[in-house]
C-alpha cells in the first residue's frame, strides 16, 4: 500500500498535499484499489467555495460511483484536466497526475486536524 508520508489523508479516503495556501486533492492508492478501475471523474465545483466534507464531486468506476469530500473549507480552482480522456490516471499514479482538484485555503488550522500515514493506516487496518 502506497501512503506518502509528506500527505495529510480524510477518514474518506481523500489525500492532501499542500504548498503555501494551495492545497491538491486526490483519493488514496487503497480507495482506488477498492473501487476497481475508474471510468469517470465528475467535478462540477470549479470556482466554487466549499466548506470541509462538503461533496465536491465523484468518481466513477465499473461497479460502483463514490462521492468526493472535501478535506478542507476553500475555493475550488481547478479541476485536473489530464482526468477528462485519462480517468484511469487516478488508478496508475494516485499521488501523481491522477490528482483531482487544485483548492484555495480558507481554513489553514484544519489541516492540523487531518490524518497523518500512520493515522489513516490505522483507519484502513494496514
Amino acid at each position: 500500500m502506497n501512503l506518502p508520508e509528506n500527505l495529510k489523508y480524510t477518514k474518506d479516503h481523500e489525500w492532501v498535499r499542500v504548498e503555501g495556501d494551495v492545497a491538491y486533492v486526490g483519493i488514496t492508492d487503497f480507495a482506488q484499489s477498492e473501487l476497481g478501475d475508474i471510468v469517470y471523474v465528475d467535478i462540477d465545483t470549479v470556482d466554487k467555495d466549499i466548506n470541509q466534507n462538503d461533496v465536491f464531486g465523484t468518481v466513477e468506476a465499473v461497479k460502483t460511483v463514490s462521492d468526493l469530500f472535501s478535506p478542507l473549507t476553500g475555493t475550488v480552482q481547478e479541476f485536473n484536466e489530464k482526468l477528462e480522456n485519462n480517468p484511469e490516471l487516478v488508478n496508475s499514479d494516485p499521488y501523481g497526475d491522477g490528482w483531482i482538484i487544485k483548492m484555495s485555503i480558507s481554513e489553514a488550522s484544519e489541516i492540523d486536524g487531518l490524518l497523518t500515514a500512520d493515522g489513516y493506516r490505522e483507519v484502513i487496518g494496514q
